[in-house]
């Protein structure tokens, strides 16, 4: 989890907490339906917890072990080289091959 995910889950704890103190004062204290909506409360926090940690572990599933998020410039830089026959396809932007090119047919760099 990132530095401010920790901080975002430990603002959201004591949110809960204040809460849960806010529910017991009102059940000594208080009309109970305040009591009631004030427990109701204090699971919000908790459940937002439960979501950070939820997509931390997302995140780290989609990384792989260890392999680095990409953004998604990276993989479509990474396909467009991929896809490319031979350095002179490349250089005339599709138009002519390298005479040891397998393609060797022409292709157009028009969409």
């Amino acid at each position: 989890m990132t530095h401010s995910g920790r901080l975002l889950c430990a603002l959201y704890l004591a949110t809960s907490g204040g809460l849960a103190w806010t529910t017991v004062l009102e059940f000594l204290h208080g009309p109970r339906w305040a009591a009631f909506l004030f427990a109701a409360a204090s699971l919000v926090p908790v459940i937002a917890v439960v979501r950070e940690t939820l997509v931390r572990d997302l995140r780290r599933a989609a990384a792989g072990p260890r392999r680095p998020l990409r953004p998604a410039t990276d993989e479509v830089v990474r396909t467009e080289l991929e896809g490319a026959c031979c350095e002179r396809w490349w250089t005339s932007l599709g138009t002519r091959h390298d005479t040891s090119c397998p393609h060797r047919t022409h292709r157009s760099s028009a969409a």
